[in-house]
């Protein structure tokens, strides 16, 4: 196997269960340096568009279960040089005319693999990287409130890992800006999809230090200084830090998020990032726009969301009849 780029253990993924109790672990874990001690289990997905394979398994001689993602990296156009040498190898598979199609083999170099481990995995980690069957819900207000909203405070997840980041007590390092006003503040850093160098995949994360805003849903009018601050100066940092003005930027809020924290996606508009489709994703731009024309909008409109049949929530909106 190529080498491979070792991960922090966090980012967009780590929100979603406090880690299981521990009877014996891996304490180097965020320091692997091979895959010799992967115990693998099964295959989860294996996504032939995005080129990446999730597999669940263990780490040693630890019950605590894991997930290696795996993902080929894009090629940069800086490097392309180093592809063609001798050690980059050909295999014909065959020719027709002008058209030569080839298995060719890359040196070692140049043929890095990205790697993600979640470890401990949770649950809600395994289901969010297991190929399933998804469905579309149209959530109405009345459906929010006598269902959803109940729901999601019952099974209220764990957050202590963005608290971390906002009180700059784990990925200091990793910080791109922040804003400390209170009211108006937020944390800016790359996303755990992405490596922090290739642009054409730039992808960041904006964390708002306010705690009372879940979602999409709670956004009002009162919220329009904490949004408009946040783009302005996000944009700015990207502009100024990437080279890429606001009209080369995608942000966007996902419904519903992955994680009940208020936070904001910026990515490279021409890269296809997962999550961007329109049942999930809604432009910053168009929140605000939304919110001004009407300034409870998203307590009145009803947002559609995908989710998946292995959801807890997915059987409670089956036994009342919602999704079939």
């Amino acid at each position: 196997m190529a080498d491979t780029i070792k991960e922090k253990i966090s980012g967009d993924s780590k929100d979603l269960e406090p880690p299981v109790k521990k009877q014996c672990r891996v304490e180097d874990s965020a320091d692997l340096t091979d895959l010799a001690s992967f115990q693998t289990q099964r295959i989860l997905s294996c996504e032939s568009r995005n080129k990446t394979l999730v597999a669940l398994g263990s780490l040693g001689a630890t019950d605590d279960r894991c997930l290696l993602i795996l993902e080929k990296k894009p090629f940069e156009a800086e490097t392309f040089d180093k592809l063609c040498t001798a050690s980059t190898t050909l295999k014909k598979v065959f020719r027709n005319d002008v058209y030569g199609n080839y298995e060719c083999t890359l040196a070692s170099d140049v043929n890095a693999v990205k790697a993600t481990v979640i470890y401990p995995a949770s649950d809600k980690h395994i289901q969010k990287f297991e190929t399933q069957t998804i469905h579309i819900v149209e959530e109405t207000p009345a459906l929010y409130t006598s269902v959803i909203q109940p729901f999601l405070e019952k099974e209220q997840l764990n957050l202590q890992w963005v608290y971390n980041i906002l009180d700059h007590k784990s990925e200091v390092d990793r910080i791109v800006s922040e804003d400390t006003d209170p009211s108006l503040g937020f944390v800016l850093l790359p996303d755990l999809k992405w490596d922090g160098k290739d642009l054409k995949s730039l992808y960041l994360l904006a964390i708002v230090r306010l705690t009372n805003i879940k979602s999409l849903r709670d956004l009002t009018s009162d919220h329009l200084p904490l949004l408009k601050n946040l783009y302005n100066k996000c944009t700015s940092v990207i502009k100024e830090r990437y080279d890429l003005p606001s009209s080369r930027i995608r942000a966007f809020l996902h419904y519903q998020p992955t994680f009940y924290h208020l936070h904001i996606h910026f990515t490279y508009l021409q890269y296809d990032a997962p999550g961007i489709h329109t049942e999930r994703a809604h432009l910053l731009t168009s929140v605000i726009n939304n919110i001004e024309l009407l300034s409870n909008y998203y307590q009145v409109a009803t947002l559609p969301f995908t989710l998946k049949e292995s959801d807890k929530l997915f059987s409670v909106l089956k036994e009342k009849g919602i999704v079939d």
